[in-house]
């Protein structure tokens, strides 16, 4: 079946995900801990983030969490700071974090667009931080939608964001691929019954993501040839 539209994840799809959030870790746990590394890395040890390495662990909450979910593991162990301060802590540093493309987005996004396919974005991060990325990387334009947590639809593992953007958009969900480097967002794509492609420009290796995954490919960079591959759009 053709596909003529595709939601993409944002970090560790669009972004990747190591280049681009290490550095946010650390700035964000200094603020927390008062620019203390010793008590900066002992809050990464709660998310799972290595301070000194700047390093995820696979398994680590911010690679799928909504701030939201984040914030409740890390508001017993800041004191200082009410639920709703950590959140918008943590919304004004993501905002501000350096994005770093997994692949040249421009010339990808146009093609796609040049040849009548849709595009969306659905993340688990708020929608103004994920405005404010896109902006950054200059590709704004180029979405039809775009779905933060926050935005009313509910958040992945859950299909909501996706089947908003298929209504928006106008497009059945059998004629959409969902993109991401998350067990999160190939789950809701799998829920929302729509293609799913994995990448792995996240933390997620080709065998994790294969069992939710119609097709798992390096980054979002291989996806027109894989769609001409497979006769599911005109490129």
């Amino acid at each position: 079946m053709p596909i003529d539209a595709i939601v993409f994840d944002k970090d560790g799809t669009l972004f990747d995900f190591a280049n681009t959030w290490g550095a946010f870790g650390c700035s964000m746990l200094l603020r927390l801990s008062n620019q203390d590394e010793t008590r900066a890395t002992e809050l990464g040890q709660i998310i799972g983030f290595d301070f000194q390495q700047q390093r995820y662990a696979e398994d680590s909450i911010v690679i799928a969490a909504t701030v939201d979910e984040i914030a409740e593991v890390l508001a017993p162990h800041v004191e200082d700071m009410s639920f709703g301060e950590l959140v918008e802590l943590m919304n004004a540093e993501a905002a501000a974090v350096p994005q770093a493309p997994a692949t040249p987005l421009a010339p990808l996004l146009e093609r796609l667009q040049n040849s009548g396919i849709k595009l969306g974005i659905a993340t688990n991060d708020s929608e103004h931080p994920a405005l404010e990325h896109l902006v950054s990387a200059g590709v704004r334009q180029h979405f039809d939608f775009v779905a933060g947590y926050d935005s009313g639809h509910g958040f992945k593992p859950g299909p909501g964001q996706l089947l908003a953007f298929a209504a928006h958009v106008g497009v059945e969900p059998a004629r959409i691929a969902m993109v991401g480097d998350s067990l999160h967002d190939l789950q809701a794509g799998r829920a929302a019954g729509m293609t799913t492609i994995g990448v792995l420009t996240g933390l997620a290796t080709a065998e994790a993501l294969a069992p939710m995954a119609d097709v798992v490919l390096p980054d979002i960079g291989h996806i027109p040839g894989w769609l001409l591959e497979n006769q599911h759009a005109k490129l």
